[in-house]
């Protein structure tokens, strides 16, 4: 072998080894292959239900869910960079998936057009994460803030319950929003259409969900209410009393299909595809950053989101639809003492074997008890703990939160999480645009100088102020700042200088370099000097190529505010205010 066939064999090893699969496969230990298979099994008593009932949630038929955890709980294994996060249909994304799919179905509601639509959906949202990977974008999911994150859920929570309320009580409903389903509901039952059999398996297995998770956290509480409320339609023919059942499902695992789609799709599946992304993205670092705590492991956002990208891309190409990781699942892996993504592999082979050996096993699973599975997991999505907490601690905040809530409540879930984003920038914009500003002064007992508010008994030097505006400067609040100053400016006494405290000023924009200018040639007009104390370098070298030292003496830049005050003391006479200077000269 010659030296150039030895290097493309060795930078074709270590790109294999950059694989996060077959790097957890050359440093799997053979002590963790018992837990690995037992958590597994365990994992697939959730899989298999849940994945179910999220494709009905999407408006998707229940087999998809079941193709979709297979092939995401594969790709994330060979792609994914965390040991034990769990990837499958989720709760937070289903509304948002039928959302986008469903109005683009004809008017039949053709299940296969849907299953389409979704398939693209996925591989759209593939794009946009692998994309998003490559150009290093994981901070993207710090556009929501966790107030505004809040209100969503909160709103996405309240939207699945109400939107399965009518198959928990054996009826259906065309009523699109949330306003209209709450009518439609309420009219259904005022025109006595709910199924008794179907509300006491829906509301009973509701109920046993509800308490297992309560008192029994570690027995599998979906597990035991599928496996009653099957026994039950077999047992009491609940079938022929108007419940509706899953029936036998497709036999084997799909083909390999890309989606066929209309050019008038792309729009809004494009739309769809940007918020699930989002909404994926921002889950995805929340959970991993959660379980790296505990495992000891390192968060690698982008490798995260290139990991999300492969599970969609795999979904989408096998008749699924778009993932995200799942807090709950990964949850119940890591407590049956999962170690690797040989768990998630477990778990798909389990239900391939289903699939392919037992298609029937769940022929008589009622409907009603999927949509109790939808509504348990829809309460763990609100946090009104978190609420409450926004409410005590920061109004601001819990307004912030309201508005995200009725964003999805009453616009709509796609449009809700346009909301929130817009809602978390804007706030993050009033801050800069308005923020905290202050007087300082000398305190007793303190070194340094500190806030007048905090501390109103702080001394202030005659003829001297020193002022502090915690925000960059830029073109919004360039502004402000100019008037602020300028009513310090026009206190009695009029102040010699006018002391910028300038640390937290970590940007200098052209527009407030041109206010500055202004400024600067207003205050010299009025006799005061306007002074820099703490400004970074970064931002000196602009407001010096900004040639702003043309009207704001480059003496009148200190290194610190105790620096500035000492100046101040020991300025010439004709510099200031006729305070008396250090040499006894008035």
């Amino acid at each position: 072998m010659t030296a150039t066939e030895r290097g493309g064999s060795g930078r074709f090893t270590s790109a294999l080894r950059a694989v996060p699969g077959v790097r957890a496969v050359t440093t799997y230990r053979r002590e963790w292959l018992s837990k690995d298979i037992v958590a597994g099994v365990v994992l697939t008593t959730l899989l298999v239900p849940q994945g179910m009932a999220y494709a009905e949630l999407a408006g998707l038929p229940a087999i998809t869910g079941l193709y979709t955890s297979i092939l995401c709980l594969l790709a994330y294994a060979v792609c994914g960079p965390s040991r034990i996060l769990v990837l499958g249909p989720d709760s937070s994304l289903g509304p948002m998936i039928a959302a986008t799919v469903l109005p683009l179905v004809a008017a039949d509601g053709d299940p296969a057009r849907a299953v389409a639509l979704a398939s693209m959906l996925a591989i759209m949202v593939a794009a946009i994460m692998i994309l998003a990977s490559l150009a290093r974008l994981g901070y993207v999911a710090e556009l929501i803030s966790k107030p505004t994150m809040i209100g969503y859920m909160n709103g996405l929570a309240l939207t699945i319950l109400i939107g399965q309320l009518p198959k928990l009580l054996g009826f259906k409903t065309d009523a699109d929003g949330l306003i209209d389903q709450c009518a439609a509901v309420v009219q259904g039952l005022a025109d006595g259409r709910a199924v008794p059999a179907a509300v006491a398996v829906g509301c009973g297995g509701l109920v046993l969900i509800l308490a297992l998770q309560h008192w029994l956290p570690r027995v599998p509480a979906v597990l035991v209410m599928v496996v009653l409320a099957i026994a039950a339609v077999v047992a009491f023919d609940l079938g022929a009393r108007g419940v509706s059942l899953v029936g036998v499902l497709p036999e084997g695992f799909p083909p390999l299909t890309l989606p066929r789609i209309t050019l008038d799709d792309l729009g809004p599946l494009l739309a769809g595809a940007l918020g699930i992304a989002v909404v994926s993205l921002a889950d995805t670092i929340s959970n991993a950053s959660a379980f790296a705590s505990r495992t000891g492991q390192e968060v690698r956002g982008n490798q995260e989101m290139a990991g999300v990208g492969a599970a969609n891309l795999a979904a989408g190409l096998f008749q699924g639809f778009p993932v995200s990781t799942s807090g709950s699942r990964t949850a119940v892996a890591e407590r049956a003492g999962a170690r690797t993504q040989l768990t998630g592999v477990v778990g798909a082979a389990l239900i391939v074997l289903m699939l392919v050996l037992v298609p029937g096993l769940f022929r008589h699973l009622p409907q009603p008890a999927l949509a109790a599975v939808v509504i348990t997991a829809s309460l763990s999505l609100a946090d009104v703990p978190g609420t409450v907490r926004l409410w005590r601690q920061r109004r601001v905040e819990f307004l912030l939160c309201v508005a995200a809530f009725l964003g999805v409540a009453l616009i709509g879930v796609l449009e809700g999480i346009a909301v929130a984003v817009a809602l978390s920038v804007l706030n993050v914009f009033r801050r800069a645009w308005w923020p905290y500003e202050t007087v300082l002064g000398r305190v007793d007992g303190l070194p340094g100088y500190h806030d007048i508010r905090s501390h109103p008994s702080a001394a202030q030097i005659p003829g001297l102020v020193i002022y502090r505006f915690d925000a960059p400067l830029f073109f919004a609040n360039a502004r402000t700042f100019r008037d602020e100053v300028l009513k310090l400016a026009r206190t009695e006494p009029e102040p010699a200088w006018i002391v910028i405290a300038a640390e937290p000023m970590t940007d200098v924009d052209t527009t407030a370099a041109d206010v500055l200018e202004g400024l600067d040639e207003t205050l010299n007009a009025r006799g005061t000097h306007l002074v820099f104390a703490e400004l970074k370098d970064p931002v000196r070298r602009k407001i010096e190529r900004y040639e702003l030292t043309r009207t704001i003496d480059a003496r009148h830049f200190f290194p610190t505010v105790e620096a500035a005050v000492t100046a101040f003391r020991h300025r010439a006479p004709e510099d200031g205010s006729g305070v008396t200077a250090p040499d006894g000269r008035p």
